[in-house]
């Protein structure tokens, strides 16, 4: 491990506002703060929104800034990445920001019942061969559930077309609540500050061309959940690292 790595996961353990619990650690311990994050943590009542997935951090660090009445939380396994939103969090003394460094298969370990009003899933992975990990699956719904209030909220930000139509047609198939949807979210006409915020990948898919899609839906309580049955065109590249395939369409088109 370089020694950039090291001093970043050095500065981790120090900033009171991060919680280091992967699988191993929480083997060892429970997390206290489970159900109690607004009265330990917070010190307030205001909502508390989840980032999963969120690598640098810049959902949690930007929402929190345009939201100071609600409370955020990114969660993510890699630490290195992390660090930059912890660092400027801290840096910033935002007081509704906290890091929660961990394996989201496991988040039903750090929040109970009812804790959670909105989920932001930004730019993962579509996992196109595996359902199971795909992070808009119903096998995540249902782990969504079991945190989130009675109509909490998920957005879902993507440049996958694959994703989206994925998590398109799980939506209807079991008829939740659509608030927003657009493939094209910056020629939608949607006006909206969360726009202002990019991720580093984002940033990345806009300036080879691609369309950023999004979706805005409830994550209303069902008995059953139905995977939808539809085949999906796979996407001519990898979410995390672009093919020479993406690069000549691009230069084609």
């Amino acid at each position: 491990m370089g020694k950039n790595k090291l001093a970043k996961f050095a500065n981790m353990e120090e900033y009171p506002h991060v919680f280091q619990y992967p699988f191993a650690v929480l083997q060892e311990k429970e997390f206290e703060m489970k159900g109690k994050w607004n009265a330990m943590f917070f010190k307030n009542d205001n909502p508390i929104v989840l980032e999963l997935g969120c690598g640098k951090g810049e959902y949690t660090v930007g929402l929190a800034k345009l939201f100071p009445d609600k409370n955020f939380i990114g969660i993510d396994i890699k630490g290195a990445r992390m660090w930059t939103g912890a660092k400027q969090s801290f840096n910033e003394k935002l007081t509704n920001v906290a890091f929660l460094r961990t394996h989201i298969e496991l988040i039903t370990h750090f929040f109970t019942k009812g804790e959670i009003s909105e989920i932001w899933i930004t730019f993962p992975d579509p996992q196109m061969g595996k359902v199971n990990k795909r992070m808009t699956s119903t096998r995540f719904m249902k782990l969504y559930r079991q945190i989130l209030s009675d109509n909490g909220i998920i957005h879902l930000k993507t440049d996958s077309n694959f994703m989206f139509t994925y998590t398109c047609e799980m939506v209807k198939a079991n008829t939740l609540p659509v608030l927003f949807e657009s493939d094209d979210l910056y020629h939608s006409g949607l006006v909206d500050d969360i726009l202002k915020i990019q991720t580093f990948y984002e940033q990345q898919w806009l300036s080879r061309g691609l369309n950023i899609k999004y979706i805005k839906f409830e994550c209303a309580a069902r008995d059953n959940w139905t995977e939808p049955d539809i085949e999906i065109e796979k996407d001519p590249y990898r979410s995390y690292g672009r093919s020479n395939e993406l690069n000549q369409s691009t230069k084609n088109g």
